[in-house]
């Protein structure tokens, strides 16, 4: 399989004429930190011009869908706005409003058979309850010791579901009681992506919530459904809301075995930039191998950093 192609001059423009849109990973590909790459605001300004679409597809689930929208402001992106984010957050708090509470998602004054047990942050609690959902703990969820009275005087309701974030203050206490309530066979367990660690500016690396959702799998016997790239669900939900034609997207990403990977299950092109987490080289042991899952981590092209992507568009 051709592929793992520097991506410039002509084929550039080629690329990038037929495209009808972009979508990009955020950590590592727009921003590194609190600094936006060189020159990725003037590309977003410079698809827009073209009448390209941009969307962002991010494994993180620790912010919210308006904490990213606030951060793209603060590093200097013009325009981005809030239904152009893809966040796992966000989608996994879709497919458990689709799972638990069905078409209507909620609405009407009929309130949900269930509620959610999150591993998470206030980001991924956030896109849960501005779905809909109920949270364990909270307004009547179950949690903690279930003989307790709720103060507020609401009926508990059973947990459905399992949820599993980014949770720096993951606990031994949290992982017993997830277990407990995995043990019963209809309630899901859901996992917002796959990362197993993420890097830190110090170069050391911080366990990310692949890491957490194998011990609550190891722990319960049970597997979880993946929401994150490189899992389909969040291109699902980006063709339900734009439309958007796989075979004229590109997929722009720092991270092999999840955004190339997402874009050759979706069937886009796909760029990997060197400025975040994997380099050409690991790029190029793939293309070697005989391992046919090895050869869908080759990205079709690559670039240095996005601004690379900036001369194939007019003016």
């Amino acid at each position: 399989m051709a592929g793992c192609r520097r991506l410039s001059g002509s084929c550039l423009r080629e690329v990038l004429g037929e495209a009808q849109g972009v979508l990009f990973d955020c950590d590592g590909v727009l921003w590194t930190g609190e600094r936006a790459v060189p020159g990725a605001p003037e590309l977003l300004e410079r698809l827009s011009r073209n009448g390209k679409a941009a969307l962002f597809v991010s494994n993180n689930s620790r912010r919210s869908v308006p904490e990213l929208e606030r951060r793209f402001s603060r590093l200097g992106f013009r325009g981005v706005r809030a239904e152009q984010v893809f966040s796992s957050a966000l989608c996994s708090a879709l497919y458990l409003r689709q799972r638990l509470l069905g078409a209507e998602g909620g609405s009407g004054d009929s309130p949900p058979a269930g509620c959610v047990f999150v591993l998470g942050g206030e980001g991924l609690r956030g896109e849960l309850r501005d779905a809909g959902l109920r949270l364990a703990g909270e307004g009547g969820g179950a949690g903690g010791d279930d003989e307790e009275e709720d103060p507020a005087g609401h009926e508990r309701l059973p947990v459905r579901a399992v949820v599993v974030g980014y949770d720096d203050q993951f606990t031994f206490a949290k992982l017993t009681e997830a277990c407990a309530y995995l043990r019963d066979p209809e309630c899901l367990l859901v996992a917002t992506d796959p990362d197993p660690w993420h890097p830190l500016s110090s170069g050391q690396r911080t366990p990310g919530t692949g890491s957490l959702t194998a011990a609550v799998e190891t722990a319960s016997g049970r597997k979880a459904m993946v929401i994150g790239k490189p899992n389909t669900y969040m291109f699902e939900c980006i063709v339900e809301r734009f439309g958007v034609d796989p075979s004229r997207m590109l997929m722009v990403g720092d991270r092999l075995e999840t955004d190339i990977l997402f874009g050759k299950n979706c069937g886009l092109e796909t760029v990997l930039t060197l400025t975040g987490v994997s380099n050409l080289e690991e790029a190029q042991a793939y293309m070697a191998s005989d391992s046919p899952a090895a050869k869908d981590l080759v990205p079709h092209y690559y670039v240095d950093s996005i601004a690379d992507l900036i001369p194939g568009l007019d003016e």
